[in-house]
């Protein structure tokens, strides 16, 4: 949501910026632009593609800044795009997050000029007031920032000031530690291909980046950030010769989940080795586990809780993290709070932490990235080491989260004395078996390349599953209609007859999940209520179940508990060649962002 870019350094700002908002465009937006700085601040925005912005080379330009714009305050226009600036052009800000007390923070401004609708404008002008009254661009950024309610990543120029200045509230911003300058971004990918170095600021952190590097403050005191040095370079930012980030994260897959498990598997003893802090007479003592996500991720907690439960002889409870509460009644101290989040940085995963921490519950993450929000608000932390997703629909790290809770789900039953050495090792064995699983259904992509090219024009699609499938046809449905736009729906197979089955036509497919550990035998029995209506029925399989009866199917391998996620991985191929066959903006589906950092 919204993405950040700045430089400073001896090479041309302009292209650098370009470029990093080149990399920003699969956090989603609908308007972008820079600000390059030299003798004077010349500000380059409009509404629409980056493709379609003039940045001249301003060869003067010794620094700038850059924003692609999601629309909150204010329609996508050229007006309301970033960066805005003062009254007298010398100030230039770009924004990520809310305001929300810019209302009366512009009343207060009566005089200024306001050429926009948005809420980032009320900060060049308090920015303006205070240089006015004699403070440098880094302590006018400072005070403004004591008058701001919300959450915000800023960063700003000035004409006479030599550097950007950029602050954080709740939003990430990332700085590139760089052989011939300093970056700026919302995330590493801004600036990946110049450099892997980079700081990570925390909530409250004021940094002033220079030609000869940063400054960085927190309530007033000079503080300093770990540089740390990213996993990935460029190239696993690009395509690599496929059409779509998400066709080319689809097939990371088996390389993803090799990273995923590789070190953690320990057959022999039928234990998972995760390097994690949590206590083990902790473990052994909490009587519950409340996952908290999102979108996506949310279906890898509803997966994890078919998991856990079983395997632990635990209560997990899933709750989506924008209505989480904690009610009078639970013990905060034999309470895990886990929170799955891609990035990191999700505001409503966040903001459900900090209320599990309030009562003083223990709080665990399962996430992608490094350094990001979360990991330095919880108690401890499990990375599923899936690589940058570029793509705004999640895949790879789907699969990489469920395989990565599997682990912990394995690991929690050896140490609570509820799984046995062998159970524990066959599922291990599964886990070990599952990269090779899913390079058998990548290899099966003609035949659903086929499937979706003969059902692309169907009124809706409709996925039913039961037990561990049911959380996989959540996520196939959502996969389906965040990048088509057509009619999906996941259900559990006997809510069928619950209501639902009065959309089924014979231009409504049925794909069911029929895997060995998804209860197939009464599935069955929904198949042929929905056969009996004339819809069509694409069978996931497996070599036991041939899926004879259904008018489709697609085989995938019998791995037990883990069999629904690799029908997961064929369902992501046929969302991915509908929405082609229907020319759709894969890697950017309208309205949606990769990163969503406000409530």
């Amino acid at each position: 949501m919204c993405g950040i870019t700045g430089y400073i350094g001896g090479g041309e700002s302009a292209s650098v910026l370009s470029t990093g908002l080149k990399n920003l465009e699969y956090r989603g937006y609908d308007s972008a632009g820079i600000a390059l700085v030299g003798d004077q601040v010349k500000v380059h925005k409009q509404e629409g593609t980056i493709d379609g912005l003039t940045i001249p080379n301003e060869t003067e330009a010794t620094h700038g800044i850059g924003h692609t714009r999601w629309s909150t305050h204010g329609e996508p226009t050229d007006e309301n795009a970033h960066p805005h600036t003062d009254c007298r052009g010398d100030v230039a800000v770009v924004h990520n997050g809310i305001i929300s007390n810019y209302t009366k923070l512009k009343e207060e401004l009566a005089g200024h000029i306001f050429e926009s609708e948005t809420d980032t404008e009320v900060i060049p002008h308090l920015i303006e007031e205070e240089i006015a009254r004699g403070a440098d661009l880094r302590a006018a950024v400072t005070r403004v920032l004591d008058k701001l309610e919300g959450s915000f990543a800023v960063a700003a120029t000035h004409v006479d000031y030599e550097g950007i200045v950029a602050a954080r509230q709740d939003s990430p911003l990332v700085i590139g530690h760089g052989e011939d300058g300093m970056y700026l971004g919302s995330d590493v990918t801004a600036f990946v291909e110049y450099t892997r170095q980079v700081s990570y600021l925390e909530d409250g952190d004021v940094a002033h980046l220079s030609e000869d590097g940063i400054t960085i403050f927190n309530d007033g005191e000079r503080v300093e950030r770990e540089i740390q040095t990213v996993d990935w370079d460029a190239s696993a930012a690009g395509k690599a010769g496929h059409d779509h980030y998400m066709h080319k994260e689809i097939h990371e897959q088996p390389h993803a989940l090799r990273q995923a498990i590789s070190g953690r598997i320990d057959e022999l003893s039928g234990k998972a080795s995760l390097d994690i802090d949590l206590d083990d007479e902790f473990l052994k003592s909490i009587d519950e586990i409340q996952i908290v996500a999102c979108g996506t991720s949310y279906h890898a907690g509803l997966y994890a809780k078919e998991l856990i439960e079983p395997l632990v002889d635990i209560t997990v409870r899933v709750d989506l993290a924008s209505e989480y509460e904690v009610y009078d009644g639970y013990d905060a101290r034999n309470t895990l709070v886990l929170a799955v989040t891609q990035s990191g940085e999700t505001a409503d995963t966040l903001s459900a932490i900090r209320r599990a921490k309030a009562p003083g519950m223990t709080t665990f993450a399962v996430t992608n990235t490094v350094g990001s929000t979360i990991t330095r608000e919880v108690d401890d932390s499990l990375f599923i080491k899936a690589g940058p997703e570029i793509g705004v629909a999640a895949t790879k790290t789907f699969v990489s989260q469920v395989t990565a809770l599997a682990l912990f789900a394995t690991y929690l039953g050896r140490v609570r004395g509820t799984l046995s050495a062998g159970d524990g090792a066959d599922i291990l064995e599964n886990i070990r078996r599952l990269p090779n699983a899913v390079q058998s259904v990548l290899d099966s992509e003609s035949q659903i390349k086929r499937l979706a090219k003969q059902y692309v024009d169907s009124d809706a699609f409709f996925f039913i599953g039961r037990g561990l499938a049911q959380p996989v046809a959540l996520e196939s449905a959502l996969k389906l209609k965040e990048i088509s736009y057509a009619h999906a729906e996941g259900f559990a197979a006997g809510e069928l007859k619950h209501g639902p089955l009065a959309l089924v036509t014979e231009n409504t497919p049925v794909l069911a999940f029929l895997n060995e550990s998804a209860s197939p035998g009464e599935t069955f029995n929904n198949v042929k209520e929905v056969e009996s209506r004339g819809a069509p029925v694409i069978g996931l399989t497996t070599e036991s179940n041939s899926g004879s009866f259904c008018k489709h199917s697609i085989d995938v391998p019998n791995l037990g508990r883990l069999g629904p996620l690799v029908s997961n991985v064929a369902l992501q191929l046929f969302a991915y060649h509908v929405a082609n066959e229907m020319g759709r903006p894969i890697d950017k589906p309208r309205n949606l962002a990769k990163s969503v950092t406000v409530e």
